[in-house]
């Protein structure tokens, strides 16, 4: 899915702060939970992730990942399931969006064709179904 046209307006208080290296285990707690797709330990170093906590716990995150000129890939999207609901990850998609158009690149996503609730988000958020793909991951 790409978005060229985004939608919508950032409708929490919580504030958005930048992930850094400190912040990998509570990451991988959060990866754990929600299972959004391929992450390790150096995918921070992609760039550009970004958390909402709750006290000291990490809540939700989105970040960003493949760089295939135009397009900036967004990517590990997902929230605590006590905290879904909130809008928490329709505010950090909606960051990511701004910050790959302001940098001039074309955001996209890659969503499984079964999560219905995240493909209902997306499309509210600007993003259109660009093609389908299929993915095979290779593990050791």
């Amino acid at each position: 899915m790409t978005c060229k046209d985004p939608k919508g307006q950032i409708k929490i208080k919580e504030k958005m702060i930048p992930l850094v290296k400190k912040d990998i285990p509570q990451m991988f707690d959060l990866i754990g939970l929600t299972n959004p797709g391929p992450f390790s330990m150096r995918t921070i170093e992609f760039g550009n992730y970004t958390g909402i906590f709750a006290g000291r716990n990490l809540v939700a995150m989105a970040g960003q990942r493949l760089h295939p000129e135009p397009y900036v890939e967004i990517s590990a999207v997902c929230t605590h399931p006590d905290h879904a609901g909130k809008g928490y990850g329709n505010a950090l998609i909606q960051k990511q969006v701004h910050d790959v158009l302001n940098a001039g690149n074309i955001p996209f996503l890659h969503v499984r064709e079964s999560n219905e609730h995240a493909i209902k988000l997306y499309k509210s958020l600007g993003f259109e179904i660009r093609s389908p793909m299929n993915l095979n991951a290779i593990h050791k």
